[in-house]
């Protein structure tokens, strides 16, 4: 059996948990801040990934996290997650004459795009 990586929560922790587990705005991390309330309960890491629906690493690493971090380590950090295939600013104007120009066609309009037609950048674009 490994080592035991049970969260000691005092009344103020827990009920700081309690409430952003309650009240937080995403999803993931409501649930994140439920597994370190069922392991806090001396609750095995098997047990709290089950009921979270995530593997036991996640589990252990997310309390990692929060025990060097505390309740903001919980929170998905800026940066993650599928990059924009579009600048909003730079490729405004590209976009746009791309969509004038066949406006009955979308699919020519992301050929022309795609293939760097009409001044447009060359990107990727789904």
């Amino acid at each position: 059996m490994g080592r035991v990586n049970t969260p000691i929560l005092d009344s103020e922790a827990k009920n700081t948990l309690e409430n952003a587990f309650k009240t937080g705005k995403k999803h993931i991390f409501r649930v994140r801040c439920q597994l370190v309330l069922l392991k806090s309960e001396n609750r095995s890491s098997k047990e709290v990934a089950k009921i979270v629906k995530m593997c036991e690493m996640s589990v252990n690493n997310w309390l990692v996290r929060y025990a060097s971090e505390g309740l903001e380590g919980l929170n998905t950090k800026s940066g993650r997650g599928r990059k924009a295939l579009i600048n909003k600013i730079a490729d405004e104007f590209s976009v746009l004459e791309a969509v004038k120009t066949n406006r009955q066609r979308l699919q020519t309009a992301k050929s022309d795009r795609r293939s760097g037609r009409m001044g447009i950048p060359k990107r990727k674009i789904c």
